[in-house]
């Protein structure tokens, strides 16, 4: 009987270690969460110029949620000919910032202020070139409705930031 009664104790332990083994054995393991976002954006990096034989043959293809984006271009700059250098899509997180990087040089950093009254995301923008920012600004950024951001004269054109809205959560 003395050794029933001091085994007893270790019975309820080794039974009670068991449970609880199996207990965390069978708990769902934490799943990591996405960032919250308001919409993803495409942006890129296009070379202008009226001199044709400066253009380098890039290969990148112009988006097909923007097709008259050359047209729209020389509409407001004064240049003939434009070529995408690099491209980029981002989602826009609502809490962290996000990041548009078409090029090593020249990319963007993108805060969202929220959803618009009228469609489309308020952003905080900074155009950024390597450790120095060019440009602040806040913007309503609007789905067909593309923000063109002039860039610094380069090979004797200039180069254009092009931001895009692809589509808001909302």
């Amino acid at each position: 009987m003395k050794t029933f009664r001091s085994l007893l104790p270790l019975v309820f332990l080794c039974g009670s270690v068991a449970a609880q083994e199996n207990a965390l054995t069978t708990k769902a393991a934490p799943t990591a969460s996405k960032p919250a976002t308001d919409g993803r954006v495409w942006g890129a990096l296009v070379f202008a110029t009226n001199d044709a034989l400066k253009l380098n043959g890039g290969k990148e293809q112009i988006p097909a949620h923007l097709p008259r984006l050359n047209e729209r271009l020389a509409k407001v700059f004064p240049f003939q000919h434009f070529e995408i250098l690099g491209q980029h899509q981002q989602d826009i997180f609502r809490e962290y910032e996000s990041w548009v990087v078409p090029s090593r040089d020249l990319f963007m950093k993108i805060d969202s202020k929220g959803l618009a009254e009228n469609g489309g995301i308020n952003l905080h923008l900074q155009v950024w070139r390597e450790q120095q920012v060019l440009v602040k600004s806040d913007a309503v950024l609007k789905k067909d409705s593309p923000l063109f951001i002039g860039g610094p004269a380069w090979k004797g054109g200039r180069l254009i930031f092009i931001l895009s809205l692809e589509k808001t959560k909302g």
